[in-house]
């Protein structure tokens, strides 16, 4: 079966998107995992589908590179993107992701501001905070993100007692002057290091705020920078949380699955 794809990055974030708005396809977790592989796919952080929905703009159905689901922050914005190259929308959408319907809207800069859901129920430990902003994220401060070894610490703690069994994805900080944060990031589902992850930087945002840091929080990652503002409400919840950063096309072609 021949399949057309696109492929997205959304600072450094890579994705595989592919049109199924006529539900023409579906993938095992064995051709996901294929299909993300940097030697013998296309090579993704994660898949991505575009399909029909009954009453918003479109529903988008996210799988990471080992299959499993989750919301997916940088995705959303290279679908939005990829949307709007479809005729889907002109500058605003509102759509389904993996935590349920987002608001967005394409920017003349070509830059895009993601509505997040509303987040509460942060917990912390000791100097460490758990924030969930769709998907599940440990966050921890430290003097200098560079000298992190962010594969060998980030999965000791995405495996560890505490999360099982579903575990975490864990994200390193680093407090700049300038109201910015430094992030780096070991993703579940991808099981390495990514470039960028949209939700972690939310979360990273919003755990900066205890530090003193205020709405829009700048943050610096591997693979570029983004935005998050977002408004505090009582007892450590947040709402008017938007991500914003660029997503570009890489390239078009044709998988063979």
């Amino acid at each position: 079966m021949k399949i057309p794809f696109t492929k997205y990055q959304a600072t450094g974030n890579d994705f595989v998107l592919i049109d199924n708005r006529n539900n023409q396809y579906a993938f095992t977790t064995e051709q996901i995992e294929k299909i993300c592989n940097r030697r013998f796919g296309v090579g993704a952080d994660g898949l991505m589908l575009i399909e029909k929905h009954p009453s918003l703009d479109f529903d988008l159905v996210y799988y990471n590179s080992d299959g499993s689901q989750s919301l997916c922050g940088n995705g959303s914005r290279a679908a939005v993107a990829m949307a709007a190259t479809l005729g889907l929308l002109k500058t605003k959408t509102t759509f389904n992701a993996y935590d349920g319907a987002h608001e967005a809207e394409l920017l003349p800069t070509g830059i895009i501001r993601l509505k997040m859901n509303p987040v509460s129920g942060v917990t912390q430990s000791g100097s460490d905070y758990f924030i969930h902003t769709g998907s599940p994220h440990h966050l921890q401060f430290v003097p200098d993100v560079e000298k992190i070894n962010v594969v060998e610490a980030g999965r000791k703690i995405r495996y560890s007692e505490a999360y099982k069994p579903t575990g975490t994805n864990v994200n390193f900080l680093q407090l700049l002057p300038n109201n910015t944060i430094m992030v780096r990031t070991y993703e579940r589902g991808v099981e390495d290091e990514t470039f960028s992850c949209g939700t972690g930087v939310t979360a990273a945002a919003l755990a900066a705020s205890f530090h003193g840091y205020k709405s829009p929080v700048h943050i610096k990652v591997k693979g570029g920078e983004l935005d998050v503002e977002f408004k505090t409400g009582q007892a450590g919840t947040f709402n008017e949380i938007y991500l914003i950063g660029p997503a570009k096309m890489v390239f078009e072609g044709t998988l063979s699955i």
